[in-house]
């Protein structure tokens, strides 16, 4: 089965249950792994991002069919039956040797959600080994600090096996009874679905459904959520790099958009927006991200603008840095805007591209100094005057 096609079932899968006509069973071409790209890219995703509950119910009944397809030796029904259990928020009874929290893969995510949760369990656990069980550039954000230790796992974004695969391995590593486990809705566990360790020492933080009656970010849910959980008010996202934050006038800049196109607006915006930033008079620092086709963005941007910048090619924690060091930080809705925020620095975020008003509400950052342009109509002309208006409030 081609791409295209595997695309045109999951779209029209996700047009069904956004309608509230979800179907009884997955079409049988999306339990193939051919289409696992289409299932988790289109349809999985396309469900978490309006941060519906009856959504998350119509994924938990559809996709734990997609799990016993590809697992002879679990149950769809009693796969869903434990979900309806562990996403009960619960006190936390038992005080553990060590602490495991998941990563959420996605690096602002880790900031945003994650690391609030970390900062709870630190102050609820004080004598417990805090860890976070993730990939390596994750842990980067928070290496600095000598109280977090590190759990490699790795998850692969290819087949439907290899994505299971991380839960398996996890397992290995979560098997400590001593130990509790807070999930942050992971995609380790396909958020919360696939079990990685007994019951009672794990807790579901689910943010797709956590205060939907609310308009309240994800760093805010998540401080809400830990309060019930661990008796602990007041968490906040944070960071913790190895080195000493460099100190500089630079406006860092990231122009990332996590391959998804909606984000970004049309050009001539990029190239005119560098150099907007550049008639402040102060450096630019501008992330390549991961290379390819951003990266060839970026040098054409910074080509047709005829400005001069330092062009970051390192890891995404090294760019941190920058952030960090930075007296402001300008970019698309992306892990850049969540590491200023944590950093107290001074950020203008273009927030473009959501599929619904939730998502913005959710995932926009927050604190005294962030100006979030939410664009509506991505219109190149009309965003960039409203960069410039919100450059008054840094002069």
């Amino acid at each position: 089965m081609t791409s295209t096609s595997c695309n045109e079932i999951a779209k029209e899968l996700l047009d069904q249950c956004l309608a509230g006509k979800p179907p009884d069973r997955l079409p049988p071409p999306l339990l193939s792994e051919p289409c696992a790209q289409a299932l988790f890219g289109i349809w999985v995703e396309g469900l978490a991002d309006r941060f519906e509950p009856a959504l998350c119910d119509t994924y938990v009944r559809l996709f734990a069919q997609a799990v016993a397809h590809r697992d002879q030796t679990v149950d769809a029904r009693e796969l869903a039956a434990r979900y309806q259990r562990i996403r009960r928020v619960r006190p936390a009874t038992i005080n553990p040797r060590r602490v495991f929290v998941l990563s959420r893969v996605t690096l602002g995510a880790e900031v945003a959600v994650t690391s609030v949760l970390m900062a709870a369990a630190r102050r609820r656990f004080p004598k417990a080994e805090l860890c976070l069980a993730g990939p390596r550039k994750n842990f980067e954000l928070f290496a600095g600090d000598p109280g977090i230790h590190h759990a490699p796992v790795e998850y692969l974004r290819g087949s439907f096996d290899e994505r299971l695969a991380a839960a398996a391995e996890l397992r290995e590593i979560l098997g400590d009874p001593d130990s509790l486990v807070i999930d942050p809705d992971s995609r380790f566990t396909q958020l919360g679905l696939v079990p990685v360790c007994a019951d009672e020492r794990y807790h579901l933080f689910e943010s797709r459904a956590y205060g939907s009656a609310t308009e309240r970010t994800l760093p805010e849910l998540a401080a809400a959520w830990a309060q019930e959980t661990f008796g602990v008010s007041g968490a906040k996202p944070f960071l913790c790099l190895n080195g000493p934050r460099p100190q500089a006038s630079a406006i860092s800049l990231s122009l990332g958009v996590g391959e998804n196109p909606a984000k970004r607006i049309a050009d001539p915006f990029e190239e005119k927006l560098l150099a907007l930033l550049a008639a402040t008079g102060h450096s630019l620092a501008i992330d390549m991200g991961a290379g390819g086709a951003e990266a060839e963005r970026v040098l054409r941007a910074v080509a047709r603008s005829g400005v001069k910048a330092r062009l970051w090619e390192g890891s995404f924690s090294g760019f941190a840095s920058i952030i960090a060091g930075s007296r402001l930080f300008v970019g698309y809705d992306s892990a850049g805007q969540h590491v200023a925020a944590a950093c107290g620095v001074p950020l203008i975020s273009i927030f473009a591209g959501f599929p619904s008003p939730r998502m913005f509400a959710r995932w926009r950052p927050v604190g005294a100094q962030a100006t979030v342009i939410r664009v509506d109509q991505p219109d190149p002309t009309q965003t960039l005057e409203r960069v410039r208006e919100a450059l008054l409030r840094y002069a």
